[in-house]
């Protein structure tokens, strides 16, 4: 049976409790397989099979006091920031009004003239902040409490509701007022609610800013007449103009014009990309040179930017394993703080003898032990993580990656296209015979391959005026070499082995020179026909300049390198000592870099593998963490744990710090949740806490955590 993802935007979530709830009574009606829901986004995600009822799950859900409502699937993401600022503004609105209320409230308790009438103002004051500016937690605290499934808002509406009504009655009957307490308590929840949804603002914005980064119009070249179209309005086919300074308003390749193009908001990198006829440009890029005209090939949904949306909203929708424990304990907290409350207000009732300073002490309980915090401490650090991370060309596809980071002590690189360019270039081409008549039959063997050695020899050649002719019955040896007929010539070209199996003669003629050409770094191999070995063919891959640089980086982090490599040993050896390689496994078939990866994780090695091509993909779902370099192809990107939308090999470095920096994030997030209820339930059980400080505390607790998370969108992986 066919299953599809949908999401939710969900109303009245208030802790990570209701988030929960919300995910188990989803999680149990028919049809749904699995569900998250996302406290800090304020969404849930379902994935349901074709005979699921979306009214049915409307309908389970509003049973506990919440509403749901299907998000429309090209939405552009900007939504939850435009949520988050619109419900600041609300509790600003309401923070502004209950504090003016509130400031002569705590006049008149504190320092109010000992009339009959201060009382009475104390009341109406006080009933208008509870019940006025407060409503919103007695409304979601009564739909909390009849579905049995009390939350963070039952808290704070018992709580300032038994401070309220423990003052009425003692304001008849005589006794301490706590009308000052009730106010104070909902004016300072407020304040932190305004907050929170600012810094939750703040951290979300991630997705609206790559929204933003879209062209605005395109011009639009038909019949040789440009127009100013919205890019909305494009499809594949079109031909649009680009002048400089423009954005590229679709992903597409170059017809005309020659020019560069800032791409860093894919990338991270800020140095220009040259374009030319042919050349792949993407959507939102900056046009910085020349004009040229653009053949569009995706718009929408189907453009890169539109995936990268996709994959950080992905991510952030994700739990990580280490939220399931805070999960766990708030899904049992609400009502376990509720006991202790009631447990603290008899005990102190039976030991002071005195209703007042029960009641106080109760809800200073009730008050102090909100878990918002708890339930804001991962999901915050994650959207922040995975925002920032796109800004730097690292995308992350869910919230486990930034738990697993940590424990990575091996990083196993793909050579070809990872740690050099993937670019080669024919270098030499050495034989005992007739040099032009040797370069004709490699090359027109080579033409028949698409692999980059291949391409590399065939390009060569004609770049030196040789005529190449056509091969027929070519095929590629997997890891070895190829074969083919050229002009009635049975031409074989690989390693040594297939010389070998091919029983052709003279292989050992020219080890020597091969292996000395191989110790140079170039990669190298035997070119022959006739049943005998005639020459050594050598293309150049050219290390990329980071590359030293990155695996400098990550042995200051601790982690050992290896290189994986179908290059002969003496190459890879020589590219290894270049850039200060730990280990090389060289001469491997494509189908052993799995078995490499197996082999290292049986000695106990937590293993990152970082490659691009198709027989990447074993490897990179094998390791531990897969990352996979974006400008590879779709399969290794599909693959991978973790996108690298630049080749350069830098970016793997910046994935493993920004990952571990985004888990630390989260560990001292719920170390301080824990931490503030562990410690603040007891002092105010004991009487030390006054239930204002207590409200004041708890909505600063969760600032802070949503604070500590923010700070990610300032970090420098230098």
């Amino acid at each position: 049976m066919a299953e599809t993802e949908i999401r939710f935007d969900v109303e009245g979530m208030t802790c990570a409790s209701c988030a929960v709830r919300i995910e188990r009574v989803l999680g149990k009606q028919d049809g749904v397989e699995t569900a998250i829901v996302n406290f800090a986004g304020q969404e849930a995600r379902a994935t349901v099979t074709s005979d699921a009822d979306l009214e049915a799950l409307r309908a389970a859900v509003a049973k506990i006091g919440y509403e749901i409502s299907e998000i429309d699937p090209d939405d552009d993401r900007r939504s939850i920031t435009e949520r988050y600022s619109e419900e600041a503004k609300r509790q600003a609105r309401l923070v502004i009004g209950a504090g003016v209320l509130t400031l002569p409230l705590m006049v008149l308790a504190m320092v109010g003239p000992d009339t009959s009438w201060n009382p009475a103002a104390q009341f109406v004051l006080a009933t208008v902040i509870v019940f006025g500016f407060g409503l919103q937690f007695h409304k979601a605290s009564w739909k909390q409490v009849t579905s049995l499934s009390p939350a963070m808002d039952t808290l704070i509406s018992v709580g300032t509701l038994s401070a309220w009504l423990y003052s009425t009655v003692a304001l008849f009957l005589g006794g301490h007022l706590f009308f000052e307490t009730a106010g104070m308590i909902i004016t300072l929840i407020l304040l932190g609610r305004y907050f929170e949804a600012r810094a939750k603002g703040e951290a979300s914005n991630a997705i609206a800013k790559l929204a933003e980064l879209g062209a605005k119009q395109a011009r639009l070249l038909r019949n040789g007449e440009e127009t100013l179209v919205d890019p909305i309005e494009l499809a594949p086919g079109d031909l649009v103009v680009v002048l400089p300074g423009e954005k590229i308003p679709g992903d597409g390749f170059v017809t005309s014009g020659r020019s560069s193009v800032d791409e860093s908001m894919l990338t991270g990198e800020s140095v220009a990309v040259t374009k030319e006829i042919g050349s792949n440009v993407f959507g939102a890029t900056v046009n910085q040179q020349g004009r040229i005209e653009v053949e569009i090939t995706e718009v929408g949904p189907n453009t890169a930017l539109s995936q990268i949306m996709k994959l950080v909203a992905d991510a952030q929708a994700t739990k990580a394993p280490v939220q399931k424990l805070a999960d766990q304990i708030s899904g049992v907290f609400v009502p376990i703080v509720i006991v202790i409350a009631i447990s603290v207000a008899v005990i102190w009732l039976l030991v002071s003898g005195d209703p007042a300073t029960a009641v106080r002490n109760a809800v200073a309980v009730l008050i102090i032990a909100c878990p918002c915090a708890l339930g804001l401490a991962t999901p915050t650090a994650i959207m922040v993580g995975s925002g920032r991370g796109a800004e730097m060309g690292v995308l992350f596809k869910n919230a486990e990656v930034f738990e697993r980071a940590k424990n990575i002590d091996t990083v196993i690189f793909d050579k070809t296209g990872t740690l050099t360019r993937g670019a080669m270039t024919l270098v030499d081409a050495i034989t005992d015979g007739d040099r032009d008549e040797f370069l004709r039959l490699a090359g027109s063997l080579e033409s028949g391959s698409e692999h980059p050695i291949g391409k590399a020899v065939a390009l060569g050649a004609e770049e030196q005026d040789i005529e190449l002719e056509p091969v027929e019955d070519f095929e590629s040896i997997q890891g070895k070499g190829a074969r083919g007929t050229v002009a009635g010539k049975s031409v074989l070209a690989g390693k040594e082995i297939l010389f070998a199996e091919a029983g052709f003669t003279g292989v050992e003629i020219w080890r020597d020179r091969f292996n000395e050409i191989a110790t140079k770094g170039n990669t190298t191999f035997l070119v022959g026909w006739g049943g005998k070995v005639r020459g050594v063919v050598s293309v150049a891959d050219t290390v990329r300049p980071t590359s030293a640089q990155a695996i400098s980086d990550l042995h200051s982090q601790h982690i050992s390198t290896v290189m994986l490599t179908g290059d002969s040993r003496q190459t890879a050896d020589a590219i290894a000592s270049m850039i200060g390689i730990d280990e090389v496994v060289a001469e491997m078939l494509p189908g052993e870099k799995s078995d490499a990866v197996s082999k290292m994780q049986a000695d106990g090695r937590v293993v990152a593998f970082v490659g691009d091509g198709i027989n990447d993909a074993p490897a990179l779902t094998m390791a531990d963490l897969g990352m996979a370099v974006g400008s590879g192809t779709d399969v290794a990107i599909e693959a991978g744990d973790v996108v690298l939308m630049s080749g350069d090999p830098a970016t793997s470095v910046t994935a493993i710090k920004l990952a571990r920096r985004t888990f630390k994030t989260i560990r001292q997030n719920l170390f301080w949740a824990f931490a503030y209820n562990t410690a603040a339930i007891p002092l105010a059980a004991l009487g030390f806490l006054n239930p204002m400080v207590a409200a004041a505390a708890m909505a600063f607790s969760s600032v802070s955590v949503v604070a500590n998370s923010v700070r990610l969108r300032r970090y420098d992986p230098r």
